[in-house]
């Protein structure tokens, strides 16, 4: 069965944003630089830059990343937003999910009860993504 993952875009802090995100999601990450990767065109001065990051957290979610060099255009991301939801069994993982999150960013809809019910939040985090958070109690049967 095929992936679909998000793949975050950043100017020069996709290492930092990565460990940030490990802290809150937790599993495994791996990082390549441009200086690792032979013939990958980096610039003098930023062969640490992040060719590709790509964490592995419990549960199967799998998030990447990586910079933007300088000879390349990057533009801000906008209209997207990263969802990371699950049933009433994730209530503690994504909880402790949205405070790591939203405790350096902002929260643009508090994380609390949805009028559909379970609960619902919306935040931007320090690094500038826009993230959904969801617990639902009947998750795993609307998503079969």
């Amino acid at each position: 069965m095929p992936n679909l993952n998000p793949y975050l875009s950043f100017r020069d802090s996709a290492r930092e944003a990565m460990e940030f995100y490990q802290g809150v999601l937790g599993g495994d990450l791996a990082v390549s630089t441009f200086g690792e990767m032979p013939d990958s065109g980096a610039v003098a001065g930023e062969e640490s830059l992040v060719m590709h990051a790509q964490l592995n957290a419990p549960g199967g979610l799998v998030l990447m990343a990586s910079d933007t060099p300088t000879g390349m255009e990057y533009e801000t991301p906008q209209g997207i937003s990263v969802s990371l939801s699950g049933g009433s069994a994730d209530t503690d993982y994504l909880h402790r999910a949205w405070d790591g999150l939203v405790a350096s960013g902002t929260a643009t809809i508090p994380l609390s009860s949805a009028p559909w019910g379970g609960e619902f939040g919306m935040l931007v985090d320090r690094f500038g993504i826009s993230w959904m958070v969801a617990i639902e109690d009947s998750f795993a049967s609307s998503s079969e």
